[in-house]
């Protein structure tokens, strides 16, 4: 699982408006923006900063806007939220001993993560350094591409090569940081970026970037959802769990909550399973349930798979030649791993009473299968429902997670597997799991197929 771009994806959609809802009771970022100009007149005229030479104080971004962004947004010039390439400078004998003093090698790239916290006592350090303060965004203007990006918790003093940016409480640091760290402005950055060996970015292309600015409670929001979601790819990453792996065990999950009735809420309306095998006349497993490993809710029953499955022999569905083709359009099955072994043109036993359940008597895998299809041994077993009963699917998702340990010595249907108790929901029950169950597999399919989409 590539987590770079995994956070770059989550990043892009972030600064598009998408991760998060908008709330039109938020003040929108036009009215912060006026704000934003009457605080740095207000501090031009106490000749606390120098008003920006030659450059247009305007705040929107006109001539390309780099992409679309909420109506409640706006876009501005990253100068006008900040005093950008601006900073108090220390020289080493004003720096206390005891100060942090932060290099670049001490972030981590593409993460921004601190990865150790030096004392000047610490480096012999005789060079100029930038002060900064706790809450400031520390951006480094070197090599941009490394993606360094970094929030200080306390005061300190960084190379030259790092800009702390103050946004005066207008900007969440949060948001700012990972705006500064999107795909969008590391692109930004590598057009504008001058030098060879050591391309840095200008003040004057830095305070000119164009900035997306959201109204200040969602970008409180949109900070906060970033967050959470980073923790979770920091923990996956930590447990070294692939995307994939993750998907199956929820899928497993998913199965276990289904065949203990916990998946869709029981229906009172529904006929009772009891009722229904009273009528059928089909007989019910033990009514001691003490032995049974769960418990089901009161209008499900315990009943052997061989009361609810008929079996067929493959023999006549078994195919002839080994000579397989993509080009043919009848499918060789086995319920192995491979599942379609290959393609046959033989016309002749092609299994058409559909849908069934595939299930290999040695090692016990199974398959659920709804088209056309031959066999490639007699160790299958070809399973179909009573549908007066029982919903193939909802059996064939019981039989997925309840295979037994096989070997190729013993045929388990008809010595074991036939003889296992399986959880019967009522009929229509056993319908809403399906639906359920399908719906939730689909979501996670897509979830899986758009993060591979993105490595």
């Amino acid at each position: 699982m590539d987590t770079k771009l995994l956070r770059q994806k989550i990043l892009d959609l972030a600064i598009r408006g998408k991760l998060v809802p908008q709330d039109p009771n938020d003040e929108p970022a036009s009215v912060l923006l006026e704000k934003i100009r009457a605080e740095k007149k207000r501090l031009i005229k106490e000749k606390k900063i120098k008003p920006t030479k030659g450059k247009s104080d305007k705040s929107h971004y006109k001539k390309e806007v780099p992409f679309e962004v909420p109506e409640s947004w706006e876009w501005c010039r990253l100068g006008l939220l900040c005093e950008y390439g601006k900073s108090e400078k220390a020289n080493p004998t004003q720096i206390n001993d005891n100060a942090w003093v932060l290099d670049l090698e001490d972030i981590e790239k593409d993460s921004g993560k601190l990865l150790k916290r030096v004392r000047k006592i610490e480096k012999d350090s005789k060079s100029t350094r930038n002060v900064f303060k706790k809450g400031d965004v520390l951006y480094s203007k070197l090599r941009t591409y490394l993606n360094k990006v970094l929030i200080a918790d306390q005061k300190g003093y960084c190379t030259t090569e790092i800009l702390p940016l103050d946004f005066n409480g207008f900007v969440v640091p949060e948001y700012a940081r990972y705006v500064l760290m999107s795909n969008y402005f590391l692109d930004y950055t590598a057009e504008c970026c001058y030098g060879v060996k050591m391309p840095r970015l200008g003040t004057y292309d830095g305070e000119n970037a164009p900035f997306p600015l959201p109204p200040l409670n969602e970008q409180k929001r949109i900070s906060s959802k970033i967050n959470s979601l980073f923790v979770l790819i920091d923990r996956i990453n930590e447990n070294q769990l692939s995307l994939e792996q993750f998907v199956n065990q929820t899928k497993s999950k998913v199965l276990e909550l289904a065949i203990k009735g916990k998946l869709v809420p029981q229906n009172p309306e529904d006929e009772p399973a009891s009722t229904l095998l009273e009528r059928l006349g089909i007989k019910k497993a033990s009514s001691d349930t003490s032995h049974y490993p769960f418990k089901i809710p009161k209008s499900w029953e315990w009943i052997e798979l061989n009361s609810v499955l008929e079996y067929e022999q493959p023999t006549k569905y078994i195919v002839k030649s080994t000579e397989y083709s993509d080009t043919y359009s009848i499918p060789v099955l086995t319920a192995g791993k491979s599942f379609i072994i290959g393609y046959t043109n033989e016309k002749e036993g092609v299994y058409k009473d559909l849908p069934v359940i595939i299930f290999d008597d040695f090692t016990t895998s199974s398959k659920y299968v709804d088209f056309e299809f031959k066999v490639k041994s007699s160790a299958m077993k070809i399973l179909r429902a009573r549908k007066d009963i029982a919903n193939i699917k909802y059996i064939a998702f019981f039989i997925s997670i309840t295979r037994l340990a096989g070997n190729t010595h013993k045929r388990y249907w008809i010595s074991e597997y036939s003889k296992i108790k399986i959880p019967l929901p009522p009929l229509a029950e056993q319908q809403r799991i399906v639906e359920k169950i399908e719906d939730t597999f689909k979501t996670l399919d897509r979830i899986l197929d758009s993060l591979k989409a993105i490595n």
